[in-house]
């Protein structure tokens, strides 16, 4: 199998980190692409006709993307951990909880580089922010009980989209009035899966 991806996006990385938790990463050989919403790599547009990025081609059948889709096919494959039956819509929830955060900050990013500095709203940009820090204190509020129990998808996801904010929001400071949570990550980023993965600039 081949992961279309890029060392710096949240949702590649989620991937990425499930390949180690599962013991996959010699099964999938990673192509590294450089694309964009405004120039679309064509590898990537040929294996996801959104032309997003991750994506999995697959030797038995087509090709796989949208990141929850490849983590829970490849946890199925590994034998099904990370997507626990007993809690199942908790972990999906959390998952898309982290996914939400992580595509705010992503789309903040797009538009301070992709649009012409005239052109970019700054209430856009907060109203991004505002759905991060809602998210983050529901995280921080009403989901440490889980977090704290057995690591499955949603704590991959939300350590995943922590880092993003790490690595492209660092000025922002997510971690204030969140202790709870700040210190939870500062514990789970070195696990081995997220600390092999931790997102650089291509």
């Amino acid at each position: 199998m081949q992961l279309i991806s890029s060392p710096a996006s949240p949702f590649v990385r989620k991937v990425r980190a499930v390949l180690r938790e599962t013991g996959l990463v010699d099964a999938v050989e990673e192509l590294v692409v450089a694309t964009s919403a405004l120039k679309t790599a064509p590898e990537a547009a040929a294996a996801n006709p959104l032309g997003k990025i991750p994506a999995l081609i697959r030797n038995d059948g087509p090709a796989l993307y949208d990141s929850r889709v490849i983590t829970r096919f490849l946890d199925a494959r590994a034998g099904g951990k990370l997507y626990p039956e007993a809690r199942i819509w908790e972990v999906l929830t959390l998952e898309a909880t982290a996914d939400g955060i992580a595509e705010a900050a992503v789309l903040m990013i797009y538009e301070k580089r992709l649009r012409p500095e005239a052109q970019q709203s700054p209430e856009w940009i907060e109203g991004q922010w505002a759905k991060v820090t809602r998210a983050l204190d529901a995280l921080d509020a009403r989901w440490m009980s889980h977090l704290h129990g057995p690591v499955d998808m949603g704590h991959i996801a939300v350590a995943c989209a922590l880092g993003y904010l790490d690595f492209r929001h660092g000025g922002r400071d997510w971690r204030s009035g969140r202790e709870a949570l700040a210190d939870w990550y500062d514990k789970i980023k070195d696990r081995p899966s997220l600390a092999d993965t931790a997102p650089v600039d291509p």
